[in-house]
């Protein structure tokens, strides 16, 4: 400025005017140009405010998609490890449906098999009952048999003890006959002659009866019978045997009257039996002698036939009941007596059992169950 006032005032005056006002043009141009300048660079800096501004914005908005980024990856892989899980549980549905078809095909065939089975389980019954059928009809016959062969044995004593009252039935109308041939009139003498015959031969008709019965099928009926009577029984039918043979038999069964439910016949055959097996221990003793004895429990009767015997050998306690099996001679038993027997006492849901020592003789105990026990009494 200091250059233009000074080639201004070096100017001539006349051209003074005409400087001056270009002067003044070329300072309102440059004033002009430093308006413009400040304005651009207020223009510029607003600008670059505007910029930081977007710049900011455009931070904030790439934060919040990097957020949005990460939400995204931690969904994808939330969705890949579903998809996974979702992919196992459809591959085992499908296990399991493979599975419930195979149960279903396994069900199916069970259940064919099981029809099979029960076509077969019910022919197999019928065939069992008709082979428990047989095997009862053959054991009635085995038991029947066993009957015949006591029987057997029963007929020399029975022959003796049936001899006294044919004898005295003789006898006394041998008597009566006399009276009468003699003259003797004495109608009561008579009579009572004839009384005593007729008694000898109700004596002989018992005898008759008793083995009649005896020797016939037993029925499968039960009734309440006494131990006593049985066993009573049976001594009539085996006393002239053991008389014969002269052994000694002593029975102590109390005063109490004990009462089983039980089959009479059968019950019978099975103190025969034992008896029969008593009076061929003792053949061979010393002392001949047979003891019968009973005791009565809550719910059981024990009776007892022991004899004096040479014992049963060690070894041999459980093999006496089987069928055939025996330990006498061969033509002097036939093996079924105590199996029969052992039969007959199960039948009845009683137990039998021995106790024997080599020299000591044998005793045979059979437990029964009292008839009150069966009929559910106190």
């Amino acid at each position: 400025m200091q250059e233009i006032a000074t080639e201004t005032a070096v100017t001539e005056p006349g051209a003074a005017a005409p400087a001056a006002s270009g002067l003044r043009a070329q300072v309102q141009t440059l004033e002009r140009r430093l308006r413009q300048r400040d304005d651009q660079r207020r223009a510029m800096l607003h600008i670059m405010g505007d910029l930081n501004e977007f710049n900011k914005r455009l931070a904030n908005r790439r934060k919040a998609m990097l957020h949005i980024l990460a939400d995204y990856e931690q969904d994808r892989r939330r969705l890949a490890r579903q998809t996974e899980r979702l992919d196992n549980s459809r591959r085992a549905l499908l296990h399991i449906l493979q599975d419930s078809h195979n149960d279903t095909l396994r069900l199916e065939a069970s259940r064919k098999a099981m029809i099979h089975i029960m076509g077969d389980l019910r022919e197999t019954t019928v065939e069992m009952q008709q082979r428990e059928q047989e095997l009862r009809d053959k054991q009635e016959q085995l038991v029947q048999a066993g009957k015949l062969a006591t029987l057997g044995e029963l007929t020399t004593g029975v022959a003796h003890e049936l001899n006294n009252p044919l004898n005295n039935t003789g006898l006394f109308v041998g008597n009566a006959i006399d009276l009468i041939e003699l003259g003797v009139m004495d109608e009561e003498q008579i009579t009572r002659e004839l009384r005593h015959a007729l008694q000898q031969v109700r004596k002989a008709t018992e005898i008759i009866s008793h083995l009649r019965t005896f020797g016939r099928a037993a029925p499968v009926s039960r009734e309440p019978i006494s131990v006593k009577q049985v066993i009573d029984r049976a001594l009539a039918l085996m006393r002239e045997q053991l008389r014969l043979r002269q052994i000694e038999v002593v029975v102590d069964l109390g005063s109490e009257e004990t009462v089983v439910m039980a089959n009479p016949i059968q019950l019978e055959q099975v103190f025969i039996n034992l008896l029969t097996n008593a009076r061929d221990a003792v053949a061979d003793s010393p002392r001949k002698a047979i003891r019968i004895s009973s005791s009565v429990g809550p719910a059981t009767v024990e009776v007892a036939f022991a004899d004096s015997g040479p014992g049963i050998p060690p070894g041999l306690e459980q093999r006496i009941f089987d069928p055939f099996f025996t330990t006498k001679d061969v033509g002097k038993g036939t093996g079924l007596g105590l199996s029969i027997t052992y039969g007959i006492v199960k039948e009845h849901g009683g137990t039998i059992s021995v106790v024997s020592r080599p020299g000591e003789g044998a005793t045979f105990l059979i437990h029964l169950p009292l008839a009150t026990q069966l009929r559910g009494e106190p």
